[in-house]
């Protein structure tokens, strides 16, 4: 009896041991160890830098409000200028803005704009695509047009799917009310075919409505199939929302969560709640994913830059990314003011400033 017992045990462990992965193939990656981050100024000289793209060239496409539209080497920081929008008005926060390029760029070398202009008399803001010929922007096809524009609160990022979609921010243009409004193109986030045709899957047929009750929101980035924004509050509440089809975000009616009074609205309306809020307000504005090895403790993780306060932060996602887990900040008032981040395939960060007096895109990247 006490040999087939512990003939029993024996084989218990064995067992165990099998289901525990105990053995050197089952070893869990070994954990890489937080990079040291160096800073250093790639290109100086601008004027209010608006958004960075990387190009296919492998070169940093940046759009300055203004109306200019450049490409950097991130080499040597050359800055070469591929076009200047004349169409272009700058106004308090409005002028040139986001920018997105084909996905499918050396066969399909299309460039699409967001910017504010004088539209007879009326300040307004359009989306156009141009085609970039080698040397410059040719060919303007406007795809959405009379979008309010103020000298606040104009949105505005652009953003290409890999399904060939194009998102676009759109602030509320000082009129709050029109966000709660799906008749109306301002605070809200839209979405169209790359020729201005309206998707058939849209929440609202035939409108480019994707979701709605947005302030501000100066930041977009897609992580896998869901969509992240970043939006500014009025003098609290900015927001790090989780965007879904169709849904009400809140505003003017909500800031940031549902609060007590605010209550019965999101309830009665299904008003999607921020992943985060931000009180008092941080400026939150441009954004991008990170998920490389050059810089281990930022993997899966938002970058969002500050104007206001100045700093780089990092909000690290949970596995499904609908939580934001644990928040960190970087170069807070080392260089001012920052209005974009861009993350490049090898890992390496780039940041625009937004001080309106030589400013400079910034390159963070691995030390050690």
């Amino acid at each position: 009896m006490y040999k087939w017992f512990k003939l029993y045990l024996l084989f218990s462990l064995v067992l165990q041991s099998a289901c525990n992965g105990n053995n050197a193939n089952d070893q869990p990656a070994p954990q890489l160890s937080d990079a040291e981050l160096v800073d250093k100024v790639l290109a100086e000289g601008l004027n209010y830098p608006w958004e960075l793209v990387l190009g296919p060239d492998n070169n940093i496409w940046m759009t300055e409000r203004g109306g200019r539209v450049s490409r950097i080497d991130p080499e040597t920081g050359a800055v070469t200028e591929v076009a200047t929008i004349k169409e272009v008005e700058a106004r308090g926060e409005g002028g040139l803005l986001g920018m997105a390029l084909h996905p499918n760029f050396d066969a399909n070398p299309e460039v699409f704009l967001v910017y504010n202009y004088n539209r007879s008399g009326t300040y307004t803001e359009k989306v156009v695509k141009y085609r970039y010929n080698g040397t410059s922007l040719v060919n303007p096809v406007v795809l959405v047009d009379n979008i309010a524009a103020a000298n606040i609160h104009n949105g505005s990022r652009l953003l290409i799917t890999p399904d060939l979609k194009l998102f676009i921010t759109t602030g509320d243009a000082a009129s709050p009310a029109s966000a709660q409004n799906t008749a109306a193109l301002n605070g809200k986030i839209l979405r169209i075919n790359l020729d201005g045709s309206i998707p058939t899957d849209n929440p609202i047929s035939g409108n480019p409505v994707w979701s709605f009750g947005h302030r501000n929101a100066q930041g977009l980035v897609l992580v896998g199939t869901t969509l992240y924004s970043s939006e500014h509050g009025p003098s609290q509440d900015d927001e790090i929302n989780l965007i879904q089809k169709g849904r009400n975000h809140g505003w003017p009616n909500v800031n940031g969560f549902c609060d007590a009074d605010e209550r019965a609205f999101c309830e009665e309306n299904k008003v999607v709640e921020p992943l985060k809020s931000y009180t008092p307000t941080i400026a939150v504005s441009g954004m991008d994913y990170y998920n490389h090895d050059q810089i281990p403790q930022w993997k899966h993780s938002l970058l969002v830059a500050t104007l206001k306060d100045n700093t780089l932060y990092q909000f690290k996602l949970s596995d499904d990314g609908n939580e934001i887990t644990e928040t960190n900040e970087f170069y807070r008032s080392k260089y001012g003011r920052l209005r974009d981040v861009l993350v490049a395939p090898n890992g390496k960060v780039y940041v625009a400033t937004s001080n309106g007096s030589n400013d400079k895109v910034i390159e963070i990247s691995r030390g050690n």
